[in-house]
């Protein structure tokens, strides 16, 4: 298959590309970097000036955006809110003009999703049926994020939304992060340690986003999580256990609130969720426990 993505430089981007190249499918890298094409990758401007993207993506058969400013970069002032919505609103809008401006249409596009539409919540567990939807920035901008996606169904396109939890890789990601307070011995529970984590190995996030591409009942949103989330109190045991460092020292809550100011939500609050939807499509994860998903990535 010909298979364009939209965000394909970074974290996630970069590990989808290798197992589309390593499936034998040609890819189509959308960027506003001067990059030169080979044999299997062909690099693509768009969002430049002047820039016609159509015009290399003739016969293309998915889309895979995941194109926006990270949640994780920088504090969450006014104008970095703006930059983290806008940019994913630019990005599908113009992936939606692409669509429109080809004479055949690709038969999928799979657009990036948070769990972050869901409330936070100690006791609740949330499925892609549950209608429950938080109020906050980032709930906001998971809705409109989703909504621009579904506009490309008017062109005969599958649309379906990945809504990622929290994807663990060694080098990139928030991982590193959560990691570092272990590996200078002072790793504990962040806050209270009982909000819930849901999280999974980026190698089953790429999976799941070609999965969607390749199964054709599958459509909406679908929940990229680990069948099997965590309390963060237990993960962080389970991560020092992994490393062989101790889980003693907390991170209290005040603390966290002063350094991050209103993107310490990220770490001290969460959502049970399950992938509902991929376990009912036959879906197989490499990496179903925590255990067995830091094993690999630091064993």
């Amino acid at each position: 298959m010909k298979i364009a993505i939209t965000g394909g430089t970074g974290f996630v981007g970069k590990e989808l590309t290798n197992l589309l190249l390593s499936e034998g499918h040609h890819v189509y890298i959308l960027t506003r970097s001067d990059k030169k094409s080979d044999s299997s990758i062909t690099y693509v401007s768009w969002l430049n000036k002047g820039a016609k993207p159509e015009d290399q993506l003739q016969g293309i058969d998915a889309i895979i955006n995941l194109a926006g400013t990270s949640i994780n970069e920088g504090r969450w002032t006014a104008e970095q809110k703006k930059k983290i919505y806008q940019s994913r609103m630019d990005a599908t809008n113009e992936v939606l003009r692409i669509i429109e401006a080809l004479p055949q249409k690709p038969s999928v596009l799979v657009n990036a999703s948070a769990v972050g539409i869901y409330p936070t919540s100690k006791h609740k567990t949330y499925t892609e049926d549950s209608p429950e939807r938080a109020d906050n920035f980032l709930a906001k901008t998971v809705e409109d994020w989703e909504a621009t996606a579904k506009q490309a169904e008017q062109f005969d396109v599958r649309v379906a939304y990945g809504r990622f939890g929290v994807i663990l890789g060694k080098e990139e990601g928030a991982l590193p992060l959560m990691a570092l307070p272990y590996k200078l011995f002072v790793g504990g529970k962040v806050g209270t340690g009982k909000q819930w984590l849901s999280w999974v190995h980026v190698k089953d996030v790429v999976r799941a986003l070609y999965f969607a591409i390749t199964t054709e009942k599958l459509q909406g949103p679908f929940n990229v999580t680990a069948p099997r989330p965590l309390r963060n109190d237990e993960f962080g045991r389970t991560l020092g256990e992994v490393l062989h460092r101790p889980h003693a020292i907390p991170a209290p809550s005040f603390a966290l609130k002063a350094v991050l100011g209103e993107k310490s939500q990220l770490v001290l609050e969460g959502q049970q969720v399950l992938p509902q939807v991929l376990l009912q499509h036959g879906f197989h994860f490499e990496f179903p426990t925590a255990k067995e998903a830091l094993n690999h990535l630091y064993g």
